[in-house]
């Protein structure tokens, strides 16, 4: 295969343990755990290249997730995280360039969209579980390898006369840094406009004091105690924060799907593909009557929580259509099971989750699944047919969908639990309520009034969660002219549109960065002046200079 545009035998996979990682070490000393990049440079997802200078592909981010939602849920006792090297004066150099510059276009712009939800998970890991992070950069920290740093809470650099930080996209590739970096520069760490510029133009970076008087790090420490400072520090940042008490973690499973050329089947999700059509569906099943509710219960059963397990399947299947279906354009989304079995568990998460851990973990990994709903670039169509319950947390899925079809059935379920009300935010903070009706003050407080209570589809209507209700006669023809029609425009044209109206009111960092993604990454990835036969991402490594059209446009 020429580049990464995957068919079934050359597919992204997710599922990992840190029993076969190759390139991290997860290592820990009571409340402080060190996560140590050792990238395997022969180690690569596909051969063509060498993972070189602690650089990184897609199979290293993939299992940088898994290590940060392991400490989440098997490790509660953890208060500080250092991420570091083990590679003497090199942190990491961030994207391979080689990776890259071999890449089909999806797959470029749909690794650094995995990239940055990584990295937001690790920003998550602080501000939403309380775990503080240090990157301890005991060598030059470039590109994303930077990018990596700047997702922690603290940045310290050694100073041994060598290393730096850079954002070295612009002088040396023609692209943008890939998962956020110019954002979280000025939003996030605050530096100055004008200092941000001039870094983000020096593909050699600033070292030692001058990043920190830039505010590139936030401390520079001397080479020949530096890990010995650094966990002194991460020791007395722990100690600050300490541990829910008799917490016992959870060693996550791995899920694999019942496998055939067109179809995944989990437990409480399928995955459905029709590739001569361009369309998937996406079936998601709810709790059984006797879910447990209590925390220690919820706890015991594990794996098997439905809450959990759940939205980690539904992850797997969000995953699969990014990564291995990039033809696929639009995804019917259908849930089914009892209302009342749904509202059920989710009042006991509203209930637990800021007082007990592990249900505080597993709602915010709900909230993270389905931010990245949001962020997907597929058009969604909610089916709301007879014997679906958009209740609640499963409710969430019709609002983060560009449009809801609803039949007149009395068997139709909907209702709304605490939960709708902003555990489960979207990228910008906001509830997917409150967007929904973002244009009529206090009508998502009036949709809560309803917390508790299940209605049919008639209901749904008259409350605004429904955007088309249709009679059985008109139903099926609607939505078949209705995908079709989806299926036919340009599929460049509707990202944009539905990054564009997904994410009404105001931005925040996470957002913006998103945005930027979409737009930005998606433009200058295809122009000549990066990827065109004489362009600096094509010629990166090779004896030619780029050379580019310098009108401004």
């Amino acid at each position: 295969m020429a580049d990464h545009d995957y068919g079934p035998e050359m597919r992204a996979s997710f599922e990992t343990h840190p029993s076969i990682y190759h390139h991290w070490n997860l290592s820990f000393d009571g409340p402080v755990a060190t996560l140590t990049m050792k990238v395997d440079e022969q180690h690569p997802m596909k051969s063509g290249y060498a993972l070189k200078l602690n650089s990184y592909d897609f199979s290293v981010d993939v299992e940088l997730a898994d290590a940060i939602n392991r400490l989440r849920f098997g490790h509660p006792e953890v208060r500080c995280l250092v991420v570091t090297s083990s590679f003497d004066r090199i942190f990491c150099a961030g994207a391979n360039i080689y990776m890259l510059g071999a890449s089909s276009h999806p797959f470029k712009v749909n690794f650094c969209k995995y990239t940055n939800e990584t990295r937001i998970s690790l920003e998550d890991y602080a501000h939403g579980s309380g775990v503080h992070t240090i990157a301890a950069l005991n060598g030059t920290a470039s590109g994303g390898g930077y990018e990596l740093a700047i997702a922690c809470e603290e940045i310290l650099l050694v100073d041994d006369g060598n290393s730096a930080v850079s954002l070295p996209e612009v002088p040396l590739l023609g692209v943008l840094p890939g998962t956020g970096g110019l954002t979280r520069l000025v939003d996030k760490r605050k530096v100055r406009r004008d200092f941000a510029d001039v870094f983000s133009t020096i593909a050699e970076g600033v070292k030692g004091k001058r990043a920190k008087q830039m505010r590139l790090v936030d401390d520079v420490l001397p080479k020949g105690t530096f890990m010995k400072d650094v966990m002194a520090r991460a020791q007395a940042r722990a100690a600050k924060s300490p541990a829910p008490a008799s917490a016992t973690g959870l060693d996550l499973c791995a899920l694999p799907p019942v496998k055939t050329d067109t179809s995944f089947e989990w437990r409480h999700v399928t995955l459905t593909v029709d590739r001569a059509t361009r369309v998937a569906s996406i079936e998601m099943r709810g709790p059984g009557a006797d879910e447990p509710i209590d925390p220690a219960a919820m706890l015991a059963k594990g794996n098997d929580l439905w809450a959990l397990r759940a939205f980690r399947e539904l992850d797997l299947a969000l995953l699969e259509l990014r990564m291995n279906e990039p033809l696929i354009g639009i995804v019917r989304v259908k849930t089914l099971g009892s209302a009342e079995a749904i509202l059920r568990v989710d009042q006991a998460l509203d209930a637990n989750r800021a007082s007990n851990w592990f249900v505080r973990e597993v709602v915010l990994h709900m909230a993270r699944v389905l931010r990245r709903f949001d962020a997907t670039a597929k058009s969604f169509f909610t089916l709301a047919e007879s014997g679906c319950a958009f209740v609640g947390c499963l409710l969430e899925l019709s609002l983060a969908a560009d449009r809801t079809y609803a039949l007149e059935d009395g068997k139709v379920k909907f209702g709304v639990s605490g939960l709708n009300g902003g555990a489960l935010p979207m990228s910008h903070g906001m509830s997917r309520l409150a967007v929904r009706f973002y244009g009529e003050p206090g009508a998502d407080t009036r949709v809560l009034s309803e917390a508790g209570r299940v209605f049919d589809s008639v209901r749904a209507n008259e409350l605004g969660l429904v955007t088309f209700l249709l009679d059985d006669i008109d139903y099926d023809d609607e939505v078949r002219v209705a995908v079709e029609e989806r299926a036919s425009l340009s599929p460049d044209a509707l990202t944009g549109m539905e990054a564009s109206l997904r994410f009404a009111g105001p931005e925040n960092c996470d957002s913006k960065i998103f945005g930027r993604l979409t737009a930005w990454q998606n433009w200058i990835f295809q122009r000549p002046n990066a990827v065109g036969e004489k362009g600096a991402l094509t010629c990166y490594g090779k004896p030619q200079r780029p050379q580019f059209d310098y009108r401004r446009t």
